[in-house]
């Protein structure tokens, strides 16, 4: 059976970030996932994390100016300073909150024609992550993200992001895949799972096309769910949905799936 870790950046919104960990050990979670805990201080999360008795096993690194619309920096020429000192600022949360595994954000591509040209930014700076993050013992994530949620991203498919990992060559270094994601870019999950499974770090799951729990859509867990088990994945599996009608009221599905 999978270990679902909830994704406090998208469950348990009912109350205050810093109050989603007690909601999420008494609803049965021992695992959280969440987008950034820059706004607070590592030590806030890291004993809200140790006073629920929780571990933390993802998080993302700095994605530059949310608010002004930046979705990460990696492939962004002539942001490489920032890049690094968002490399540093998490991995000293990361050491706090004992958190084993950091997503590097891509970012936007406004002209298709600067593909090319930005994708040394993109393997430099994922190489520069890995070690760094290599020395602290954490492991770095790339995630494919679908364009109709976050247009313009630059990685979208599971086929580049394996192919940069392959390009980078950091042992550290492998791909997040989000089912959800990967359902609406291209589909043929139980395929791509056999094929990639030992070069995935994190999965994590909602239903297609709504990212509502996963136990409604068109995307089967009731198939993909045991697949795991039966590929032998050990990982956590990150809930990264929004509830259609409340968290606590919507997680039968871990019961019935």
């Amino acid at each position: 059976m999978p270990r679902y870790a909830a994704n406090l950046s998208m469950m348990f919104t009912e109350v205050p970030f810093l109050d989603r960990f007690a909601a999420a050990a008494r609803a049965g979670f021992e695992a959280v996932e969440f987008l950034f805990p820059y706004e607070h201080a590592p030590e806030a999360v890291a004993a809200a994390l140790a006073g629920n008795g929780l571990r933390n096993v993802l998080f993302n690194m700095p994605p530059g100016d949310w608010a002004a619309g930046d979705r990460g920096l990696a492939s962004i020429p002539g942001r490489e300073r920032e890049f690094r000192d968002g490399v540093a600022t998490a991995l000293r949360y990361a050491k706090a909150l004992g958190t084993p595994r950091l997503h590097v954000m891509a970012g936007l591509l406004a002209d298709e024609r600067d593909r090319a040209p930005r994708r040394a930014t993109y393997v430099a700076n994922l190489r520069y992550a890995a070690a760094e993050a290599a020395q602290a013992g954490v492991g770095v994530l790339i995630e494919p993200i679908n364009p109709r949620d976050m247009p313009g991203y630059y990685l979208n498919t599971q086929a580049d992001a394996h192919a940069l990992r392959e390009e980078v060559g950091a042992p550290n270094l492998k791909v997040q895949m989000d089912l959800y994601h990967a359902q609406i870019v291209e589909g043929d999950i139980s395929t791509k799972l056999r094929r990639y499974l030992p070069h995935i770090g994190h999965i994590q799951i909602a239903s297609v096309p709504d990212r509502h729990e996963p136990d409604g859509g068109e995307l089967n867990y009731a198939v993909i769910l045991p697949l795991l088990d039966e590929l032998g994945y050990d990982g956590w599996v990150g809930c990264e949905y929004r509830p259609a009608n409340g968290t606590v009221a919507g997680l039968g599905w871990m019961r019935r799936l």
